[in-house]
C-alpha cells in the first residue's frame, strides 16, 4: 500500500501541515508495511504552464524532442506519484477563499490529456480510478452548508470538480474551520484529528474486505 501526502501551505508549521502529518501516522498505524510519498509544494518549484509546456503535452509521442521531455519531466513524476498511490492525502489551507497558489500549479501539472484524462465520445473521462482521497482544509472562518459565508467557499467545490475530472472521485473533505485565534480554533482542531483517525481505520477496513 502507497500513502500519497501533498501539503500546499506556504508556512511550515501551519494547520493543515499538522493535519495531514495526523493523518500520515494515523495511516501507518493501520498499514505498518506501508509505504509515504511526500511531496511538499511550497518547497517544489512548479512552474507555471507555458507555451513549449503546452506544446510538448499534445506533441506526438512518438517525436517528442529531448528538450520536451525535460519541460514535461516534473509533470511526468508528479502524475507517477498519483498513478502509485492508492490513497492520497492533500493538505488545502484556504487562502482568499480559495486554495493555495503552488496546489493550482500542481494541479496544472497532473491535469493531462492521455495520463490523466481522456476525452471521448461522450466526453471527459477520467483515468486514475479506485483510489481513495482525503482532503484535509484549515480555514479562517466557516463555510459549511447553512452558514451565511456558505456561498465564498470556492476551494471545496472546485477541488471536488478538478478531482473528478481525472477520475478521483471518492473524496472525502475534513476541515478545520474557524483556525483564526480564539478557542474555537483548537475545537475545531481537535475534531478533525478525531475525523482523521475515523476514516483512517475506516479505510484500513475497507482494504482488508
Amino acid at each position: 500500500m502507497k500513502l500519497l501526502r501533498i501539503d500546499s501551505s506556504a508556512r511550515r508549521s501551519s494547520v493543515s501541515r499538522q493535519l495531514t502529518g495526523r493523518f500520515v501516522e494515523a495511516w501507518q498505524q493501520e498499514h505498518p508495511d506501508g509505504t509515504v510519498i511526500e511531496r511538499d509544494l511550497a518547497s517544489t518549484a512548479i512552474p507555471h504552464i507555458s507555451d513549449e509546456w503546452a506544446q510538448a503535452i499534445h506533441a506526438n509521442p512518438a517525436a517528442v524532442t529531448p528538450e520536451q521531455k525535460k519541460v514535461l519531466q516534473l509533470s511526468d513524476a508528479l502524475v507517477d506519484e498519483l498513478v502509485q498511490a492508492e490513497t492520497i492525502v492533500i493538505g488545502a489551507p484556504m487562502y482568499n477563499f480559495a486554495i493555495s497558489a503552488p496546489l493550482k500549479a500542481w494541479i496544472d501539472q497532473i491535469v493531462r490529456v492521455g495520463k490523466t484524462v481522456l476525452f471521448v465520445a461522450s466526453g471527459p473521462q477520467g483515468i486514475l480510478k479506485n483510489k481513495k482521497v482525503y482532503v484535509i482544509t484549515s480555514r479562517g472562518g466557516a463555510f459549511r452548508p447553512g452558514t451565511p459565508t456558505e456561498r465564498f467557499d470556492y476551494q471545496e467545490p472546485y477541488l471536488r470538480h478538478i478531482l473528478a475530472f481525472i477520475g478521483l472521485t471518492g473524496v472525502t473533505f475534513i476541515h478545520a474551520e474557524n483556525q483564526k485565534p480564539g478557542p474555537q480554533a483548537e475545537i475545531a482542531k481537535a475534531a478533525a484529528i478525531a475525523q482523521i483517525r475515523e476514516v483512517a481505520s475506516e479505510a484500513a477496513t475497507s482494504a482488508s474486505r
